[in-house]
């Protein structure tokens, strides 16, 4: 039995068990933590805030920081408590009288109640090379990071229906924007189109058959008819997909996008289950799972039986 393991079937019936060590997992454990509560947090390795090479909107670095260092300094903040981050993924779920049993790699663990933190999973669209490009190309939020390429040449791939509210939005930034409107995902509209030009956005509705470095810190498009477009930075923003196979065989409700629906204390429709960050419904950014976090660690405590010195 490893470390974790036995670590885990020590604690024998918890608090609280946190899937996902992102921020606003994190966050929920150093609450319930200084709650006083029996916890467990499990992480699969997988944190979508650890792909940020520089977050310059999280409240208090004014230098900005990385997705991997603010989880580093929360893991740490974490410790002090007396709690670390158990790696391994929670492969089933089961809901009991007194609350859930959770597998975790090859131990069970029994807890009263269960914070969700799982995110979700961006969809990369399936062009040549894209996937393997630095992280510095390749952007995933224009809310966290367009101010940064002020003024520099930016793509957009995008579906038709979304694309347009999207390059609206990254309009504010830079007129050098071209939406690439690849096949299958629908057509821009004449009265779309109209509005795309009269903004000097220029749309693209033939195939990238090619995503690759090019000199002087530029991405090159490589188009099907053999022109290539160099940019800056590439916004591929076609979707995402929750991870909820943990809470949909309970029967928790979801929006028809797949996002979990909770109510004001971030409880799901499962008794017991609460969700936060990126897998509610809300505004996908750090500082709002870390919100959702402390709503959901503070219910959690008080619904749970009282814990006197």
């Amino acid at each position: 039995m490893n470390s974790d393991a036995r670590r885990l079937a020590d604690l024998a019936s918890l608090d609280c068990l946190i899937v996902g060590a992102g921020p606003a997992g994190l966050t929920a454990a150093i609450y319930l933590a200084r709650y006083r509560r029996r916890i467990a947090i499990a992480d699969s390795g997988q944190s979508r805030a650890a792909r940020i090479p520089t977050s310059h909107n999280y409240p208090g670095f004014p230098d900005g920081i990385s997705g991997e260092k603010l989880l580093t300094r929360l893991r740490d903040q974490l410790a002090n408590y007396g709690n670390t981050v158990t790696q391994g993924v929670v492969s089933d779920l089961e809901r009991k009288d007194s609350g859930f049993v959770a597998l975790i790699g090859s131990t069970r663990v029994s807890a009263r109640t269960v914070l969700l933190a799982t995110g979700v999973v961006d969809r990369m669209p399936p062009i040549p090379g894209l996937a393997g490009l630095p992280n510095s190309f390749i952007r995933w939020c224009p809310i966290c990071d367009a101010y940064e390429v002020t003024d520099k040449a930016v793509a957009l791939i995008a579906p038709a229906q979304s694309g347009v509210a999207h390059a609206m939005f990254l309009r504010t930034y830079t007129a050098r924007l071209t939406l690439f409107v690849q096949p299958g995902e629908g057509a821009v509209s004449e009265a779309d189109l109209h509005l795309l030009q009269e903004r000097n956005i220029r749309v693209i509705q033939q195939p990238i058959v090619e995503a690759m470095s090019s000199a002087g810190d530029r991405v090159g498009l490589h188009l099907a008819d053999g022109e290539v477009i160099r940019v800056s930075a590439v916004y591929p923003m076609i979707g995402c997909d929750v991870r909820a196979e943990l809470s949909t065989p309970l029967g928790a409700d979801c929006q028809p996008d797949g996002d979990l629906l909770v109510d004001d204390h971030q409880l799901t429709s499962v008794p017991g289950l609460y969700a936060a960050g990126d897998m509610v419904k809300a505004l996908n950014q750090m500082s709002v799972g870390v919100a959702h976090a402390t709503i959901a660690a503070t219910a959690i405590h008080n619904a749970l039986p009282d814990n006197d010195r």
